[in-house]
């Protein structure tokens, strides 16, 4: 048999490849910005590297409470995602396996949430937090982050546990196993990617969220890190290069999860949809 040849997409590969400098030269410049000195920052090409490179930026963003705006976000990205993976976990094993009525009509009023607005809810939510007492705490940034964060959650792993063999659950129902050792010794295992998609998915929604830091916070120390990077726009309205330096810090986490996690985050988000 003779090899099928294709012609080379010459057309989509150079579209390709303006894409990916779209995406690749504001990274480039804000790491080269924010490794340059401030006094030659107008002097020199923005696209060259600097002629005296230097950290001073990043000390001076260090200098100035960014260790406890990131351990502010640190612990609003983890708390949110951490719960968010066990309720969903739990939710999706229930309506895919149930076969009731009650199952198909949750993942319904789930699915619902997708469609409201944040910006739509963000008065009733003020409006619940200052009654609860919560205002200007960290539990006022976790609790409507993990609310908006359940529905896609849910969709994500229920189509990828759609996936899985049912003689697998039939098996391990037959040996005797409960619910909760299919969910801890089957389901956590196989869906291994589709966790690893929302963590990462969540976790940079979370992360990067700016309306709820600020509506819902006003002291300096429950500031996130997206609100603090506005307010040092203000503090360093002239000192750009560490503006950019805080804004290379503030993304570092997120990247270093994406390089982590990427096989498992591909898997993850083509599962359940090809079908």
């Amino acid at each position: 048999m003779t090899a099928v040849r294709t012609r080379p997409n010459i057309l989509g590969g150079f579209f390709g490849w303006v894409w990916l400098a779209v995406i690749i030269l504001p990274i480039y410049y804000v790491v080269l910005t924010s490794l340059r000195k401030q006094s030659s920052f107008y002097q020199e090409n923005p696209l060259l590297p600097p002629s005296e490179p230097t950290l001073e930026s990043y000390a001076t963003v260090l200098q100035n409470e960014f260790l406890l705006y990131f351990t502010n976000s640190v612990i609003v990205s983890v708390t949110t995602v951490a719960v968010v993976l066990v309720i969903c976990v739990m939710a999706a094993y229930y309506i895919v396996r149930s076969r009731t009525r009650l199952a198909g009509r949750s993942f319904s009023l789930i699915l619902l949430g997708l469609a409201i607005p944040l910006q739509a809810t963000i008065i009733p939510i003020y409006y619940m937090i200052t009654r609860l007492r919560l205002y200007d705490t960290l539990i006022a940034l976790i609790l409507p982050s993990i609310a908006f964060a359940v529905p896609i959650t849910v969709l994500i792993l229920v189509n990828f546990l759609r996936d899985i063999p049912g003689e697998l659950f039939e098996s391990m129902r037959m040996d005797g196993a409960s619910d909760w050792r299919m969910l801890r010794s089957l389901v956590v295992p196989l869906a291994k990617p589709a966790i690893v998609t929302v963590a990462i998915y969540d976790a940079l929604n979370v992360w990067n969220s700016f309306l709820f830091p600020l509506v819902l916070t006003q002291s300096a120390n429950t500031r996130t890190l997206p609100l603090s990077l506005w307010t040092y726009q203000g503090e360093f309205q002239v000192n750009i290069p560490a503006v950019l330096a805080a804004v290379t810090l503030s993304a570092l986490p997120i990247v270093v999860l994406y390089v982590v996690g990427r096989r498992q985050l591909i898997s993850g988000l083509t599962a359940g949809f090809g079908k």
